[in-house]
């Protein structure tokens, strides 16, 4: 089965992406000319600072998404920008996705041969970014697979350390409980940092540093968020076999535990015991998780060869896809039982879409529960709002609408440079505690 739309609507979203020149005349056509010229603004003392962003994926998951969207805009503002990935092994991705499975509060055992090798393959990277690093005004570290390169920078410089550089370690994922010896081991790594950001407040941990928080963003100029003509909504449904005259539900994630995909079947087949429902699970596995095929499997087993789920694989290049996709759905799911923030969210609340989300994590940040979407404990609770929703089309309109003015407000990529580039600001200006522009 076809895993994107057509080459002619690849072309279409590429013909109505703006240029990168174009880009902040573009935003001001969306939020606003004087929240561009904010923009600009607080971007005029950091003119010409070099800002390198690391982690470990170019493709696949939220993180190299807003990456790939905002170091164009960084550069039209007038800074430096730039992305470096490191490049690891299987023991590396092992370990780094017990870190994750760890800060998210699972007690996993990460035995020391691969957290050694997680630390070996941080060292062949230095050795590759060392003159990137210690050129920079600003590293930006996400997340925890590349952590340990301050403390290698700090090796190599001696007690000087991080040069002038102000080093940030930006955490992506619900840190709200973690199994301790896990945050025992990465804190060694994030105590030398100039600062730390997490999405909210709950999910903080204690760091002898400023900590901000600061929620990631969607781009609304990006083929996965830009608006696409109806009939290229049509032909979706029809590559994918979508039949457009029964609800289509839908819930677009990578094939991971913590997204509860064998939930969400679980919570279709309760609702279609009253509704006629078609269902579709598109996703995805990133190149730094090991354990998205396992899922996936599980997932084919649970669908158990019904013939109205569609289990759609995707390339983490498919944006137009998934756009067409959350345009074409009736109600968007993300039964998350841990989730960083979940920019499926936001991207289906952009459309007009009501979203049932679990009560998790950043999930909370975005629905506000019975005016943008509803909040979820258990596939049970899913499918009485799937049938709430759907026997009341109006209310999901109305709920669409309301989603929509909300991520204008507060999860676009217009806040999420302000943020960043008021982080910079503060950083520079040290125990000022006053910043003139």
């Amino acid at each position: 089965m076809p895993s994107s739309i057509s080459k002619a609507t690849q072309r279409n979203i590429a013909e109505n992406t703006p240029a990168p020149a174009s880009r902040l005349a573009a935003y001001a056509e969306v939020v606003g000319a004087e929240v561009v010229d904010q923009l600009r603004m607080l971007a005029r003392p950091l003119e010409g600072k070099k800002i390198v962003h690391v982690n470990s994926t170019r493709t696949g998951g939220g993180v190299a998404e807003i990456l790939e969207q905002m170091i164009p805009v960084m550069g039209e503002l007038g800074l430096e920008a730039s992305w470096e990935v490191i490049e690891g092994n299987d023991d590396f991705f092992q370990a780094t996705k017990g870190f994750h499975n760890g800060l998210q509060g699972n007690a996993v055992d990460v035995p020391k041969a691969l957290l050694d090798a997680h630390y070996q393959v941080n060292k062949t990277n230095f050795a590759r970014l060392a003159d990137t690093l210690a050129e920079a005004d600003y590293v930006i570290i996400h997340d925890p697979q590349p952590a340990p390169l301050l403390a290698l920078m700090s090796e190599a410089d001696g007690k000087s350390a991080k040069t002038n550089a102000k080093w940030i370690w930006r955490c992506h994922i619900d840190a709200s409980r973690p199994h301790r010896p896990i945050w025992r081991y990465l804190r060694q790594y994030l105590e030398p940092y100039d600062a730390s950001i997490f999405s909210l407040a709950n999910f903080a941990q204690p760091l002898p540093h400023p900590q901000y928080l600061i929620p990631p963003s969607i781009d609304p100029l990006s083929p996965k968020n830009i608006d696409l003509p109806d009939d290229e909504v049509t032909k979706i449904r029809m590559c994918f076999g979508i039949d457009p005259q029964r609800p289509m539900i839908l819930q677009v994630s990578r094939f991971d535990w913590f997204k509860d995909p064998v939930g969400v079947i679980e919570a279709y087949r309760l609702a279609k015991k009253h509704l006629p429902l078609q269902l579709v699970l598109a996703g995805g596995t990133a190149s730094d998780d090991p354990e998205g095929a396992e899922v996936l499997a599980a997932v084919h087993n649970a669908a158990d060869g019904d013939p109205d789920i569609h289990i759609l694989s995707l390339p983490p290049d498919a944006h137009g896809t998934i756009n067409a996709l959350q345009r074409a759905a009736d109600i968007v799911l993300q039964k998350s039982t841990k989730e960083g923030f979940g920019l499926t969210v936001t991207e289906a609340m952009w459309k007009g879409k009501p979203v049932i989300g679990g009560n998790t994590g950043g999930i909370t940040l975005q629905i506000v529960d019975y005016h943008t979407g509803f909040l979820v404990d258990t596939p049970e609770g899913a499918a009485f709002r799937l049938r709430y929703l759907l026997t009341r089309p109006k209310l999901a309109l109305e709920m669409g609408a309301t989603a929509r003015n909300f991520v204008r407000e507060h999860f676009l990529i217009t806040r999420h440079l302000r943020d960043y580039l008021t982080l910079m600001l503060g950083l520079r200006k040290g125990d000022s505690s006053r910043i003139e522009l």
